[in-house]
């Protein structure tokens, strides 16, 4: 994705250091590898932003995975033959940038975005080495596209997920396009207007530059804070600002 000069200009006039920082897109449209995804090219505007900073980007599509339903972190305990979530989940666990890209259907997040939060909810009972639910220390952000209303809903239901899960979440950090409503051109086709569009071009910087603030801030301070946040401690009968119970 070539970037326009203004999103050129902010890479190259700073002296904000993102080489540590690694990212994860993960484009949750129904149409496998090789075949032209719309969010997948808006995706690539805000992955060519993180690359140009030294970011290590990766971007997967979860419909050419085996990715069984449930809530459990591996569904082959769970009655199904084939799972291949633990092996996206490291990436996941690798990633201190998590990115959900969706098409709309139905003015909602595709089936397959459900799915991947789903299994996301999975690591949910999981702890870090501080005792804090397992995505605590990692951000989290969306971009979707469409022909229909939705991107404020889908950024809505996709942000509240993560945040729950313990992701943090910068300002502004959803973006998207939506053509006229109905059919009609989409993201990336000739004549959409949709690469050109100063307010999409706007927010997917804007969210992308955020995203990298923010991941870089939380992990030069080595995570979110360990104290009244770790569900280990909140076991033990710890209350956080006083003692345990002496149970002698």
């Amino acid at each position: 994705m070539t970037l326009n000069e203004q999103q050129k200009a902010l890479c190259d006039d700073h002296s904000f250091d993102f080489s540590d920082l690694t990212a994860l897109f993960l484009n949750c449209t129904l149409k496998p590898s090789g075949t032209l995804s719309h969010t997948e090219s808006l995706i690539s505007v805000s992955e060519a932003i993180m690359k140009a900073n030294g970011v290590s980007t990766e971007v997967l599509r979860p419909v050419d995975l085996d990715l069984a339903p449930g809530v459990y972190p591996d569904m082959t305990e769970h009655g199904f033959e084939n799972d291949e979530w633990p092996t996206l989940r490291e990436k996941v666990l690798s990633a201190d940038i998590l990115v959900l890209g969706t098409p709309i259907w139905l003015g909602e997040e595709s089936s397959v975005c459900r799915r991947v939060i789903e299994r996301l909810y999975a690591e949910s009972g999981n702890l870090n080495s501080q005792g804090q639910y397992i995505y605590y220390g990692r951000v989290a952000g969306s971009i979707i596209t469409g022909n229909e209303d939705g991107i404020k809903h889908c950024a809505m239901t996709i942000g509240y997920a993560l945040q729950h899960l313990g992701y943090t979440i910068p300002p502004q950090s959803d973006a998207g396009w939506i053509g006229e409503a109905g059919p009609g051109k989409s993201y990336a086709d000739d004549g959409s207007g949709g690469p050109e569009n100063d307010f999409t071009q706007r927010n997917t910087t804007f969210m992308t530059w955020n995203l990298m603030h923010l991941a870089n801030i939380i992990k030069s301070a080595g995570g979110i804070p360990a104290h009244g946040n770790q569900r280990s401690e909140w076991d033990a009968g710890c209350t956080f600002d006083h003692p345990n119970p002496d149970y002698r």
